[in-house]
């Protein structure tokens, strides 16, 4: 992936005729190329949290379905990620990157489209396979086109933009959802995908594959299906458990013995997707469990704020996409300084305080109940957020390089990005029977106390698995569905506080009290 450096930009130029001027020029083009193509993910990471409330709407979907249009493409995303960038590896980086930004599109027009909930699953689940193959391969095309002493500047901007995109995402989504339609949000992934392909016919060369490259044999394919499969069966089980049967269950079942499998197959492969060698490094092992259990409550989290915002705080769309932007705008404005606070420390320190940041963040969330305004209720949480993950980021990555071999520096990042996605889908998964079981007692004792008895009552808790979107015209029921929503919503922050907490106690546990080298 990132470490499969081949021919720097100029040769490769020449040989296919294309971009003759300089290397600079063709680097440019080459970036922008990245840029636009993972922009397209990015944005969809970010912006379709805010859509929910009104696709739910639009769609009839019940809170289950809901949490499927986020986990089908967190599933498969997180699954194949490490396929795409291994298909990238063998069958040639642009071509892997340019069918992965086709699939995505396609699939995102296909999702703006959708009749019913089912199809904009469906749609979801191929926006996440083709994600999974243009995320990795975006930054290999960066780190492959540009020479070593330019390389370093060109991921720093790509990494700009895929911030810049983070923070905007939610808000252009908002209003897009706000004067539109919540279709749109899918939508303007079309455009960027056909400009990305016409750069990347027309200015972008394929980089040469190394010896014995460009075939498939050999490839972890036992691998790539046990994963997904397990990872899916898991999924499946968790959020569907609240209302399901036995065959739930047993899916669940089937995930854990896939998952197993997996494992088993992982360990004995001569070219395993997921090296667990690399895993007999302490240090590495307990990077990833704090990569872990960061983007396992930050995943959580996220799902349920634009709900809580959106269908029980009143916030317009618009309102809501903005909310979490000061993290973001934090994290980017403290990055140099936590450079240099790790310079000056090593990632220890940072990644034992930066944690604590976090969950006390989280446990801010926690407080406000139903009203308030923005500045006094959500704010000083975000703010603390985004201080606690600008202390924790960028140590964090740092020490997942230098914890293995700088042969292996390539497969570490794309182990260490994986855990991330898996962690965002977990948690969601884990998150959502706890919510139910929050929420519908919640709401009963509510009801009662508001004096909504009877077949009033009766009706609103038939709807409970519409969650914050139960449909009532009565003030008090209104007040009851709304509060409980807020019950629930605290729990899942305490939950994410006590994650954040958790990684604090892993970098203690396993990581050296020494300073990272320059």
């Amino acid at each position: 992936m990132i470490g499969s450096v081949r021919r720097p930009c100029d040769e490769a130029v020449i040989l296919a005729g294309r971009c003759r001027d300089t290397t600079r020029r063709c680097g440019a083009w080459v970036l922008a190329a990245a840029v636009l193509g993972s922009s397209m993910e990015f944005i969809d990471g970010t912006v379709v949290n805010v859509a929910l409330p009104a696709l739910q709407h639009g769609l009839g979907a019940t809170g289950a379905q809901v949490q499927w249009v986020v986990e089908a493409y967190a599933l498969f995303l997180s699954a194949l990620l490490l396929v795409g960038g291994a298909l990238g590896d063998r069958v040639g980086l642009r071509k892997i990157f340019m069918a992965g930004v086709v699939l995505f599109a396609v699939a995102s027009v296909g999702c703006g489209f959708a009749q019913n909930i089912g199809q904009l699953i469906a749609g979801r689940a191929l926006q996440g396979i083709g994600g999974a193959m243009l995320l990795p391969n975006s930054l290999a095309l960066v780190s492959a086109h540009f020479p070593p002493e330019e390389r370093g500047r060109a991921i720093g901007t790509w990494s700009g933009f895929a911030a810049m995109m983070t923070a905007l995402g939610p808000v252009a989504g908002g209003f897009l959802v706000e004067h539109a339609s919540w279709r749109w949000v899918f939508f303007i992934n079309a455009p960027l995908a056909m400009l990305t392909v016409w750069i990347l016919l027309r200015y972008v060369p394929e980089i040469p594959l190394p010896v014995r490259s460009g075939e498939l044999r050999g490839f972890d394919w036992k691998g790539a299906l046990l994963l997904t499969g397990g990872l899916a069966g898991v999924t499946f089980a968790l959020i569907e458990g609240a209302e399901g049967g036995y065959e739930v269950w047993l899916a669940g079942a089937a995930g854990v013995v896939l998952l197993v499998a997996a494992f088993v197959v992982e360990e004995r492969a001569v070219s395993p997707l997921v090296p667990l060698t690399l895993f007999r490094s302490r240090e590495f092992a307990g990077a990833n469990l704090l990569t872990f259990c960061l983007y396992a409550a930050l995943g959580g989290t996220l799902f349920y704020l634009p709900l809580n915002l959106i269908q029980v705080q009143g916030y317009t769309p618009t309102h809501a996409g903005a909310a979490m932007v000061p993290m973001v705008v934090l994290m980017f404005l403290l990055s140099p300084w936590s450079g240099e606070l790790m310079a000056r420390h090593g990632a220890r320190g940072p990644l034992v305080v930066g944690p604590l940041i976090i969950a006390s963040g989280y446990t801010l969330l926690a407080r406000p109940g139903v009203g308030g305004t923005y500045w006094t209720t959500y704010l000083p949480a975000v703010l603390l957020l985004g201080l606690g993950m600008a202390v924790s980021v960028a140590p964090l990555t740092t020490m997942v390089m230098s914890s293995v071999e700088e042969s292996r520096t390539g497969a570490a990042s794309g182990v260490n990005n994986a855990v991330s996605q898996v962690a965002a889908l977990l948690a969601l998964a884990v998150f959502a029977p706890v919510f139910f079981h929050t929420f519908v007692p919640s709401l009963t004792r509510r009801l009662a106390t508001a004096e909504v008895t009877g077949e009033a009552a009766r009706k609103i808790v038939d709807q409970r698995a519409k969650l914050a979107a139960i449909e009532t015209a009565d003030p008090r029921a209104r007040r009851a569905v709304d509060e409980a929503f807020v019950s629930g919503f605290r729990v899942v922050t305490l939950v994410a506080a006590g994650l954040a907490a958790a990684a604090s106690a892993s970098a203690a546990a396993t990581m050296k009290a020494r300073p990272t080298p320059s």
